[in-house]
């Protein structure tokens, strides 16, 4: 697609409140629209380029900070504490209730993004968008890339969307839910202990494998939209 065909996407996402489809969009079009004006040489033209970035660019950034904001604010609805060596304590079991029909996009920031058990997409049956926002595998970084390139075209089959950044100053750990609720675990997701032996029911169940201590957090905001 060109810078205006994806700009357009934006525009209909942003106007249909996907406000996180709509950056990714934003953030794809205006890249292409600086390379554009890299290459120009007509002043007028470089002029009308420059006007449509400065324009895409602010409504970017509004979404942006509107997406801060919903991350660090909210009413604590849950909050569970898990003691080191507890059980009991799968995704579904945590915040499988929160995962309904009525999100449609998922921010997902989560440094370290390694072990295959960590990308969840089940029972959001309207989910379209899924943005991660991760750090660089600096153990493996091919790996990496070809992992989250799978879980993508898998994803594209059920026509959801994931779009994937590197921030390798990412900190924070989040999953924020269109629907209205933010999701903090101490650990990010990556509580669980190896299984040992592995062989055991905690290989496949996750109820049944042994956690590292972390506290869980549930937060209830405005919709995204």
């Amino acid at each position: 697609m060109n810078a205006k065909e994806i700009l357009m996407k934006a525009v209909v996402c942003d106007q249909s409140g996907r406000i996180l489809q709509a950056l990714a969009y934003y953030q794809d079009g205006i890249k292409i629209l600086m390379d554009l004006v890299n290459e120009e040489t007509d002043a007028g033209r470089k002029k009308v380029y420059h006007s449509r970035i400065k324009e895409y660019l602010d409504r970017a950034e509004q979404i942006k900070e509107r997406i801060s904001r919903f991350g660090h604010s909210g009413s604590l609805l849950h909050s569970v504490s898990i003691e080191d060596g507890a059980t009991g304590y799968s995704y579904h079991t945590l915040i499988g209730k929160y995962l309904t029909n009525e999100v449609k996009e998922v921010l997902i920031e989560e440094p370290y993004l390694v072990e295959r058990y960590q990308v969840i997409i089940k029972n959001c049956a309207d989910l379209k968008f899924v943005r991660l926002v991760t750090k660089t595998d600096s153990k493996n970084p091919a790996n990496q890339m070809t992992a989250l390139d799978n879980i993508k075209t898998d994803l594209s089959l059920r026509e959801i969307i994931l779009h994937f950044t590197f921030e390798d100053t990412l900190h924070d750990r989040k999953i924020l839910l269109s629907s209205g609720y933010v999701i903090k675990i101490g650990r990010g997701l990556h509580f669980y202990k190896p299984n040992n032996p592995r062989y055991t029911l905690g290989m496949c169940d996750y109820d049944f494998r042994k956690c590292l201590q972390t506290d869980v957090d549930i937060l209830r905001i405005k919709k995204v939209s």
